[in-house]
């Protein structure tokens, strides 16, 4: 536990389970957690570090002024959403916590790597406990563990052309974490000079929206998990409902067109009811270019696809995919069934890309497309394959694969590259969709498994799965800890793993069987690559200036 002098953490009095709990001192208050009952670390848990102002609460975060003791023993809270596994409308706007894992070798004359992971949920859902997120597998390794909270939904995107309300608040929230973490960690034995930040699907699009914008230096590393800012659909012609509040006032019954007077009536709605409001009015909200203002705290300025370097070059980054990112997508239903039997070419196409009155190259490029994914095969057939390569294809693997030498070419210069596979009981996504482990491949989201202790598959313990959560945890850790994945061959990673350059693309694919493979779908990527280059100045992903 870390220890200074104004910090306590031998027990005062061990027949006194109060007095014997692990204490932390910091200049923003004092902290008491719990001893984990499954491992050698203590826990604490719903640290507040923001609360959302009462007079503004679809505005930015107010840093958090805390005195005296607190019980940091609860890490249930979630902000306001329709939670992802049973669709209930939950939360509270008292949500802006962090978690904090620490193992017991941590002190401060002996500071240990921190790894902080920002949750996914189409920044419409998603919490940051120990329910999903349990650290026992990574903190073994002697890194802290860190999860947190930020606002999701119309409270943490509704994005306005007004200066209180310009949107992104998700995002201001989760620096604001950021910043606590960076100015605190090393109290409780955490090194604030070894910060990697962690995040999968909308969590890994953050990461990225960090990596462009944010200019603080609160991190040092990034492992980006299925998702970069080019995954995501930030466009002039996509953009969330700028009437939203009045629409959402008028789903309440109260009827006005003024945005601030919606506003008003809004910030005093109880939560849930704003959140089912806006399940039913089908009002957009979700990251955004804000208008920029000079009296407000602007974050996203630009379009993605208009940002030719990353901001952060000074960063390791460790980033990757499944290699079956989008087969519970196309096959499951995902999405109201508006994947089925549609042209699937023209809808990914059209989403993309906008031709403006040039019919006949966006009736060229679809006949390319289809010819070049599907060949002879009918759309709509049973064979959904193909449906599968051009999701992914054009939604996850070429933006990832694009941002990746971007990188490069901003100057970043140790990047490793990974692309898991493996199919057991601990896929994440296919246990959650109730599909048989069986089934070859590994869907979005599913490594996540294995670097988790998932509260519901604590028995799920067959020897393939642990051999996997041992060897995700010891890469993952490993470049936490050093900024290489592979800092020298072990007994359960017998490989040297290349890093990425201008003139390699080097992966491994992580399975039961480690292996080490060059440039991943390579025709299908080097089709796209020729693709964009022809037609990306018609991309929607930018500006139209």
């Amino acid at each position: 536990m870390a220890q200074q002098s104004s910090q306590t953490s031998v027990p005062e009095n061990p027949l006194d389970p109060e007095l014997s709990r692990p204490i932390v001192h910091t200049p923003v208050g004092s902290y008491r957690g719990l001893w984990a009952q499954d491992g050698n670390y203590s826990m604490f848990l719903g640290i507040p570090y923001a609360r959302v102002d009462p007079d503004n609460v679809f505005g930015p975060p107010i840093p958090h002024k805390f005195e005296g003791m607190f019980d940091a023993v609860d890490d249930t809270a979630r902000c306001p959403q329709i939670e992802e596994l049973n669709k209930t409308i939950t939360g509270t706007l008292n949500c802006l916590h962090v978690n904090i894992n620490v193992p017991s070798s941590a002190s401060v004359d002996n500071p240990l790597p921190v790894m902080i992971h920002i949750f996914g949920g189409r920044f419409e859902f998603g919490f940051a406990g120990r329910y999903l997120y349990g650290p026992r597998f990574l903190v073994r390794h002697d890194i802290i563990l860190i999860t947190f909270n930020y606002r999701v939904g119309p409270y943490g995107f509704f994005c306005l052309n007004t200066s209180k309300v310009p949107g992104n608040q998700g995002l201001k929230d989760q620096i604001q974490a950021l910043r606590w973490i960076k100015e605190n960690i090393r109290y409780f034995g955490g090194d604030d000079s070894k910060i990697t930040v962690a995040g999968n699907s909308a969590g890994s699009i953050s990461v990225d929206y960090h990596q462009h914008f944010l200019k603080e230096q609160l991190y040092h590393r990034v492992i980006l998990q299925s998702g970069v800012a080019l995954s995501h659909d930030l466009n002039e012609d996509s953009e969330p409902d700028r009437d939203a509040p009045i629409k959402l006032a008028k789903q309440l019954n109260y009827s006005t067109n003024d945005i601030n007077d919606a506003l008003s009536f809004l910030n005093k709605v109880e939560p849930l009811e704003l959140i089912a409001a806006t399940r039913d009015s089908g009002v957009i909200v979700k990251p955004c270019v804000e208008k920029q203002f000079e009296n407000a705290n602007n974050y996203i300025t630009k379009y993605p696809a208009d940002l030719n370097t990353v901001s952060r070059r000074d960063v390791d980054v460790l980033v990757g995919i499944t290699n079956d990112e989008s087969y519970a997508i196309l096959t499951l239903g995902i999405g109201n069934g508006r994947f089925e039997c549609e042209d699937f070419v023209s809808l990914v196409l059209e989403t993309h890309f906008e031709f403006k009155n040039e019919s006949k190259l966006s009736n060229e490029m679809k006949k390319i497309v289809r010819l070049f994914y599907y060949g002879d095969d009918v759309q709509c057939a049973e064979n959904k394959r193909p449906d599968i390569n051009v999701h992914a294809d054009f939604v996850i693997h070429s933006p990832i694969l694009r941002t990746v030498r971007k990188c490069l070419e901003s100057g970043v210069d140790n990047i490793y590259f990974y692309m898991f596979s493996f199919a057991g009981e601990r896929n994440y996504y296919k246990d959650y969709m109730n599909v048989p482990f069986t089934i070859d491949g590994a869907f979005h989201a599913d490594e996540l498994g294995y670097l988790y202790d998932i509260s519901y598959m604590k028995e799920r313990l067959r020897d393939e799965d642990m051999l996997i959560v041992d060897r995700m945890t010891e890469l993952w850790t490993n470049f936490v800890k050093y900024g290489n994945p592979t800092p020298k061959p072990s007994k359960l990673i017998p490989l040297q793993w290349p890093r990425v350059s201008q003139d390699k693309l080097p992966y491994m694919e992580i399975n039961t069987e480690l292996r080490l493979g060059s440039r991943p779908m390579h025709e299908r990527m080097s089709f796209l690559d020729l693709l964009y280059k022809d037609i990306g100045r018609y991309q929607r992903w930018m500006s139209k200036d």
